[in-house]
């Protein structure tokens, strides 16, 4: 068994938790925010000590969350009833974004060795994308499943771009949006009109994917209507940034918002923007760091988990993430 790992250091966040309920920490832009917010949930910090913390995903049969630390090339683990952080995996080559396939078993993208892959129930890994027509994928970044059993992903060159998060290396495919067919396992190309596709996540009846286009000036978040056979079309931009937003990854609740990473232009950007389905922004959760990722996760699929810089957060919610999300 994993022993408990000591988190704190000269990576360590400070933190003063609010002594205050309701939260503080929820700035409204539409009054309806604040009924998002649960009278007596305040942030909480769970963990820190990370370089970059990345790819948060939960696993309730376990009562634990699992994130990537993608500098220090390990995936950890929170246990709920514990408080304990131990190390799921390590080496991880390099893993980022990690989800759960409809069976339950995790899907991970990996800088290092540029693929995508699924843990087993036994433990075993299984490659589940790593080239197309003989060329390497770039590094798959963020990954979301639908219910059909296809497993998107983006493949930014963002991991091969230096010696941190991965090996420096030359791209041999457009950077893109993937699909991976839940019966062949056949890999297709969905879009590669992105400039640095980052994070993915369907509306609730799974008609629409949004996809953060990290590499435009500013950032901004695209929709497409997505067909039964998973093609795309009608691309529009749902949300536009300012300079300053930076939204990453994202998760989307049960009435369609867009639960969004957010900052790197200012202490007053670092945390949590929500946006409803037509791209208004309703609220900003404030983290002391920039928040790369999250996820829903608990008995209720009704707490939020913030992969942030350095520390990892939660805060319970009203609202409930989408089941797979």
């Amino acid at each position: 068994m994993s022993q408990p790992i000591a988190m704190e250091g000269q990576n360590e966040t400070p933190w003063e938790p609010s002594q205050r309920y309701p939260d503080p920490r929820f700035r409204a832009f539409d009054p309806a925010f604040l009924g998002f917010r649960a009278m007596n949930g305040a942030v909480e910090k769970i963990a820190g000590g990370c370089r970059w913390a990345e790819g948060p995903v939960w696993f309730g049969d376990h009562r634990a969350l699992l994130w990537s630390d993608i500098p220090n090339d390990r995936i950890l683990r929170w246990d709920e009833r514990s408080g304990a952080v131990t190390v799921f995996r390590e080496s991880s080559n390099y893993a980022n974004g990690n989800t759960r396939d409809r069976q339950g078993r995790l899907v991970t993208c990996e800088h290092l060795t540029r693929r995508v892959t699924r843990t087993e129930y036994d433990g075993r890994i299984t490659v589940l994308a790593d080239r197309f027509q003989g060329k390497r994928l770039n590094s798959p970044n963020d990954v979301v499943v639908r219910s059909d059993g296809s497993i998107w992903f983006s493949d930014p060159p963002f991991g091969i771009s230096g010696h941190i998060e991965g090996d420096k290396a030359e791209p041999e495919l457009p950077q893109a949006v993937w699909r991976i067919d839940g019966r062949s396992g056949e890999l297709s190309m969905i879009t590669d009109e992105l400039a640095g596709p980052n994070g993915l996540a369907f509306s609730p009846d799974e008609t629409i994917l949004y996809v953060v286009e990290s590499r435009a000036e500013p950032r901004r978040i695209v929709a497409y209507d997505v067909a039964e056979d998973g093609r795309v079309a009608n691309r529009r931009t749902i949300v536009q940034g300012e300079p300053g937003d930076t939204p990453d990854g994202f998760r989307v609740d049960t009435a369609g918002n867009l639960w969004c990473g957010w900052g790197m232009g200012g202490a007053e950007f670092d945390g949590v923007r929500v946006f409803n389905s037509s791209g208004a922004p309703l609220g900003h959760i404030d983290l002391p760091e920039r928040c790369a990722n999250l996820c829903f996760g608990g008995r209720n699929r009704n707490r939020l988990f913030m992969a942030a810089s350095r520390s990892v957060y939660s805060v319970m919610l009203t609202v409930q993430g989408v089941a797979g999300g």
